[in-house]
């Protein structure tokens, strides 16, 4: 009985101390979420979102479909919140916090958009009707961004990933 019971045991602690080992070995996840926050058109942005990395894939027509929306970052949805109402390339967006998505174009013009829905799960329950804004912008060609990040400044926010910027103009 008792070395039944020894038995029991040391299975019991290589059972925890496997299971501890794994959880502490974890890696960073492979798109931690990150945010950039900054003034712009005398309102507060902030863009929350996963930043997925190249990884030498192809990102434009490739991981990222032409023509379909995508959630602007990796995981759950990229969200946008001005603190007071903004023109966004010459369109009214009131205060708020949005679903931010993108579609990619392969000619370079882009569909920003500004969805009523700011908590979901990636671009798989986006639904059109529930748009606060859309508008189109031009991309351009930029120096290699191995991992998507935002920016924002006093006259508008960005984004940047592989060799591509989506500048959208704030006032």
């Amino acid at each position: 009985m008792k070395k039944s019971f020894q038995l029991k045991a040391a299975f019991l602690f290589a059972f925890a101390l496997l299971v501890s080992s794994l959880t502490f070995a974890q890696d960073k996840p492979a798109s931690p979420r990150d945010s950039v926050s900054g003034k712009a058109a005398g309102s507060t942005i902030t863009i929350n979102y996963g930043s997925p990395s190249v990884k030498g894939r192809k990102i434009w027509g490739g991981l990222e479909a032409y023509g379909k929306v995508w959630r602007a970052g990796a995981n759950e949805a990229t969200t946008f919140t001005t603190t007071k109402d903004i023109k966004v390339e010459g369109k009214p967006l009131a205060a708020g916090t949005y679903g931010f998505f993108l579609i990619p174009n392969e000619n370079g013009t882009w569909t920003v958009i500004f969805n009523k829905v700011a908590k979901q799960w990636g671009a798989f329950k986006y639904d059109e009707s529930k748009d606060a804004l859309r508008v189109d912008v031009k991309t351009k060609a930029a120096p290699m961004h191995e991992r998507l990040a935002y920016t924002v400044d006093a006259k508008s926010f960005c984004m940047f990933w592989d060799k591509i910027v989506v500048p959208v103009s704030v006032k």
